[in-house]
């Protein structure tokens, strides 16, 4: 089988910050971390001294809170017996596999947390404590304790960790990050290349921005105050000591702060936090069933628009609660809950931060006339049944592993809402050597349509001699064909 796909990468790469089954919480006087409106007007400085006025009243209230995080994780690697000896690595590395032992390796990395929780409840950055072996947090008044991770989020870049045997520490408000203007002032607090904490000002230099993950939900704060390794996980706070958001990447080519930081908004950090106080063991979030695109100015023109606006529908699935609203492709969605939305990260993150189950209202535009629509937020379903399987010597092509598609496949793995049939998720041995890969939907096998799981075993059951498989590769159909 054979395709002919030029692969062309183009692009700044986002670089994480760090330098590198969840028990229930305790049972705590509050069961939500609330989000603190504001007044929605801005004072411009006037004169000379509100304009040099000195930050350290918001430090001294929001420092206490921001700890410090180190983890070591305990690596084991094979090692060669001949390692050390140039002329035997080089010709009989690969002769004795069995020779070989293993090496343990300690890794350490920093980064930084925020305490929300006077019980010891911190929020920090997946990457900062993802595989970690040991965490020790450290306040700023020099206490230590030790965290474990009671709940991680990996889509979203945020952990929360409990600390053994804290009591009564300094905490951060939460401030609702939708009420965040450009031009705001933000402090960033942190313990960037592990010197200890520091503090950092800028401005709220952008909202929205959008960057690449696995469901496309990516959605951050842009803020100029510098970042750099080692503020992973730490606080950006507002004028009032307030948290509005956790630090977590950087935009750099030097690994150093450009001047292009993002943050995750507190709402969604609020979010994390409630879940992983609730018991849950991962974060699970609404499912709207809809794909678009943002509307340009040519766009615009095309549908008659007098300025481009919103989120243009592309395509619905039927199980989708935008479909169950009768939102048609073509309508434009411009709000959700009267927040604006123009973006697919956009809309997704404001559904993220709601509670599955409630109920919200999609403000839309058909044929240029304003509507709205009241949807009921609830998880992707798993309707038909994923049925994943390990495939064995006797059922035809051994080393493969599939699922079916449903909506909550569709979900998982940012499939086309079109997606229909058997998704491959692994492939080892005759599987792969076959020319499948993952990703790969089976169509067919010998001319036969398999749309589900047990279809695909029972065809590749009959097989014999030549066996032709029908694929779909990033949209492209194809053709593997193998000898049993």
């Amino acid at each position: 089988m054979a395709w002919k796909m030029p692969l062309m990468l183009t692009g700044v790469v986002l670089g994480a910050c760090a330098m590198t089954e969840a028990p229930t919480l305790p049972v705590t006087s509050q069961s939500q971390i609330p989000l603190l409106k504001v007044d929605s007007q801005r004072v411009i400085p006037q004169t000379q001294s509100e304009i040099t006025l000195s930050f350290a009243p918001v430090v001294k209230q929001a420092a206490p809170a921001v700890v410090n995080i180190y983890t070591k994780k305990v690596v084991e690697r094979r090692v060669s017996p001949f390692a050390g000896d140039p002329f035997f690595e080089r010709f009989f590395q690969d002769m004795f596999p069995q020779g070989q032992r293993r090496q343990r390796k300690i890794e350490n990395s920093l980064g930084s947390g925020v305490i929300l929780d006077a019980s010891g409840i911190v929020v920090s950055n997946h990457h900062v404590v993802a595989g970690a072996d040991e965490i020790t947090v450290v306040l700023q008044d020099r206490r230590e304790y030790q965290g474990r991770v009671i709940f991680a989020d990996k889509e979203s870049d945020l952990a929360v960790v409990q600390l053994d045997g804290a009591a009564d520490l300094p905490t951060l408000a939460l401030r609702d990050s939708n009420t965040l203007e450009v031009g705001d002032l933000v402090l960033a607090i942190g313990n960037p290349f592990g010197v200890g904490q520091t503090v950092t000002s800028g401005i709220i230099s952008a909202l929205a921005r959008g960057r690449e993950s696995r469901r496309g939900t990516g959605f951050f704060i842009q803020t100029d105050a510098p970042i750099n390794p080692g503020n992973s996980g730490g606080a950006l706070v507002d004028m009032e000591g307030r948290l509005v958001g956790v630090n977590t990447a950087i935009l750099s080519r030097s690994g150093g702060s450009n001047g292009i930081g993002f943050a995750v908004p507190a709402n969604l950090v609020a979010k994390v936090v409630n879940s992983a106080r609730a018991g849950n063991s991962e974060l699970v979030r609404p499912w709207l069933g809809v794909a678009g695109q943002a509307v340009t100015g040519e766009i615009a023109s095309s549908l008659g628009l007098s300025t481009p606006i919103g989120l243009l529908v592309e395509d619905v699935h039927p199980a989708g609660a935008i479909a169950k609203a009768e939102i048609k492709r073509r309508d434009i969605i411009t709000a959700l809950d009267g927040e604006p939305v123009n973006t697919m990260q956009e809309l997704e993150f404001r559904a993220a931060t709601r509670t599955l189950g409630s109920k919200s209202t999609i403000t839309l535009l058909r044929n240029g006339a304003e509507s709205s629509r009241q949807i009921t937020l609830s998880a992707a379903p798993e309707t038909p049944a994923r049925d994943q399987r390990d495939l064995a010597r006797g059922d035809g092509l051994p080393g493969l592993k599939v699922v079916n598609v449903n909506p909550a496949v569709i979900d998982q793995y940012n499939l086309r809402l079109s997606t229909k049939g058997v998704l491959v998720l692994q492939t080892q041995g005759p599987a792969r050597r076959v020319g499948l890969r993952r990703g790969d939907l089976i169509r067919s096998v010998d001319g036969n349509t398999v749309g589900r799981v047990s279809a695909l075993i029972e065809q590749l059951r009959k097989t014999s001699g030549d066996t032709v498989l029908e694929v779909e590769r990033k949209g492209r159909v194809g053709k593997v064909s193998y000898r049993r």
